[in-house]
C-alpha cells in the first residue's frame, strides 16, 4: 500500500485557496455530515473542546471516504501529544500558540522521526495502516503538513525569523489571542486586531508562506482573504448549528405567537 498522500499540504504548496470549517463537537456522526458539505479541509480543534487522541481518531475515520482534508489543533505543543495524533492519522497538525523560533523549531521537530526530529518509531498504527504502507517510518514526513499557529503581538513580532524555519508548510494567525494579547480580549473584530491580522496575513506571504485565518465574520473573512489567507476556515460547527437553530425557533414562535 502506498502513503496517503495529503491533498490539503499539495494544495496549499501550489498556491490553491482551500475554504474549511471548524469542528469543536467530539461527535464523529457530526463530523461525518460535514466531511460531505463541500469544505476542502476541517480541524478536529482539542485545544479548546473536550476532544483527545481517543474522540479524534473514530473522527478522522469518520471523514475519509469524503473529499475533505482532517486536520488536528493539539492543546498545545506537546512533542507526546503530537505523537498520538500522527499516530491515529493525522497529517496536518495545526500547533497553536507558537511564540518563538525555538518552539517553531520542537514543532517541526515533533512531527520528523529520528535521525532529524524527535517523533517516537511504531509500526502497527493506523498513520502505516497499521504495517500497511511500506518504508512508511522512511516517508513519513512527505505528508505531513505542520501549520503554526502565531497569534500574539510577540510572535507577530517574530513571522519573518519563524517563517524562515525549515520544516514549517504555513503560519496560521488566531484573531482571539491576538485580539487578548493586544487588550482587546473578546474582540477579534477591532479595528485594531483587523489591521493587525491583515498585517501578519501580508507579512507571512512575503516571508514564503502559506497563511490561514479562522473567523465567522464574512466581513472579516473578505478582508484576510484579501490581505492573502490562502487557507481560511469561514465557520465552527457549534455555531453553524446554534444560529440554524435559533433561527428556527425564532421563526417558528413568530408565526404561532
Amino acid at each position: 500500500m502506498d502513503l496517503p498522500k495529503n491533498r490539503f499540504k499539495a494544495a496549499i504548496n501550489d498556491g490553491k485557496p482551500q475554504i474549511g470549517v471548524w469542528c469543536c463537537a467530539a461527535e464523529p456522526s457530526q463530523a461525518e455530515l460535514l466531511a460531505n458539505c463541500g469544505f476542502d479541509w476541517m480541524v478536529f480543534d482539542t485545544e479548546h473542546s473536550p476532544m483527545d487522541p481517543l474522540v479524534v481518531q473514530p473522527m478522522l475515520q469518520a471523514v475519509a471516504p469524503y473529499d475533505v482534508s482532517a486536520a488536528v489543533r493539539p492543546t498545545c505543543l506537546d512533542p507526546a501529544q503530537i505523537k498520538k495524533f500522527l499516530d491515529a492519522g493525522a497529517q496536518t497538525v495545526i500547533v497553536p500558540y507558537i511564540q518563538t523560533v525555538e518552539e517553531a523549531k520542537l514543532a517541526v521537530a515533533s512531527v520528523t522521526y529520528p535521525p532529524d526530529g524527535i517523533r517516537g518509531v511504531a509500526g502497527m498504527t493506523r498513520a502505516g495502516r497499521y504495517g500497511a504502507v511500506k518504508d512508511y517510518a522512511a516517508r513519513a514526513r512527505e505528508e505531513i503538513c505542520l501549520i503554526l499557529q502565531v497569534e500574539t503581538v510577540e510572535a507577530v513580532g517574530r513571522i519573518e525569523e519563524i517563517a524562515a524555519v525549515p520544516g514549517i508548510d504555513g503560519l496560521f494567525v488566531g484573531p482571539a489571542d491576538m485580539a487578548a494579547s493586544m487588550g482587546y480580549p473578546g474582540q477579534p473584530g477591532h479595528p485594531e486586531v483587523r489591521a493587525a491580522c491583515a498585517d501578519a496575513i501580508r507579512r507571512i506571504r512575503a516571508a514564503g508562506l502559506a497563511a490561514g485565518f479562522l473567523s465567522p465574520d464574512d466581513s472579516m473573512l473578505d478582508e484576510m482573504v484579501a490581505a492573502g489567507s490562502l487557507f481560511t476556515a469561514v465557520d465552527l460547527d457549534i455555531a453553524i448549528l446554534r444560529r440554524g437553530a435559533m433561527a428556527r425557533a425564532e421563526a417558528w414562535k413568530a408565526k404561532v405567537g
